[in-house]
């Protein structure tokens, strides 16, 4: 972009200016609010984007996240490697899950973040579906919901997954997560909620995907873990960090309705919880 300065105009050159002294609080910015900020119109903005062969700003926001999160850095993900010492895969494994959630979160777009936290608040029902190393990631999100009394499924066999998916309709929502986002049977789960009218969200990995563009509204997490990803940590934890910030959200925005569940939840687990005797 710097080296293009010269061909911009005013307007564009203040706002080139501006996103590359400040390219992380970019991401983070509504159209409206980056054009402001500039003292430009959203026009502009979308102008400026295009110009640079974007799809427009949510594109370039995408494309900016994806750089700063990818620059070259010190740390980078370490595979497991054999007689690694015990001292230095404690290492490896604090580096990969600090680094998998900082990427994670220079992804997130605020806008979406809302949109799905807004989204599964008013579901009547929601649907989770994962296979394999996803569907735990659909499990914990699973145990989250139903302490606040969200009615939720979470199945990891694919056919239940369509059985469930064709009972939904106008008002529920479905999550749908694999990290490649190109699971077949997780992308049919999420095709057929689409034509029940549920609405649809995804969490993959950042990049386009078919499950990314079949869903109404597309998460991503870090795509750091790269080759066999022995394991599945890294990714497991990017979408661990995704979904804890979802619940949070969820809870913020009802906290009047859904903290009191919480409460309840808790204290009939430690009235009714069976202890067991040695």
């Amino acid at each position: 972009m710097s080296a293009q300065m010269d061909a911009l105009s005013p307007q564009e050159r203040r706002l080139a200016e501006h996103i590359l002294n400040a390219p992380a609080s970019v991401i983070h910015m509504g159209i409206t609010d980056l054009a402001e900020e500039c003292g430009i119109s959203p026009s502009t903005v979308t102008r400026f984007c295009k110009s640079f062969h974007f799809k427009g700003f949510p594109d370039f926001k995408m494309k900016l996240a994806f750089e700063l999160a990818h620059k070259p850095s010190e740390s980078h993900y370490q595979d497991i490697i054999e007689g690694n010492d015990l001292h230095r895969i404690v290492q490896a494994m604090e580096a990969n899950h600090l680094a998998s959630i900082t990427d994670t979160t220079r992804l997130l777009d605020i806008s979406q973040l809302q949109k799905a936290v807004e989204t599964l608040c008013r579901a009547k029902r929601i649907d989770l579906y994962g296979v394999a190393t996803s569907s735990v990631i659909a499990q914990d999100f699973y145990q989250k919901l139903i302490r606040i009394g969200k009615n939720c499924t979470a199945f990891a066999d694919s056919h239940m997954q369509i059985t469930s998916a064709s009972s939904l309709s106008e008002g529920d929502a479905a999550l749908a997560i694999s990290y490649s986002g190109e699971t077949p049977e997780t992308i049919d789960a999420l095709r057929c909620a689409k034509d029940s009218g549920a609405v649809t969200l995804s969490l993959t990995q950042y990049g386009s995907s078919s499950l990314a563009s079949l869903a109404d509204i597309s998460l991503f997490s870090s795509s750091l873990e790269e080759g066999m990803r022995r394991g599945d940590m890294a990714s497991r934890i990017a979408q661990l960090h995704v979904i804890d910030i979802l619940f949070t959200g969820m809870v913020s925005l009802e906290f009047t309705e859904y903290t009191p569940k919480l409460k309840n939840s808790y204290q009939n687990v430690q009235i009714y919880r069976k202890t067991t005797g040695g």
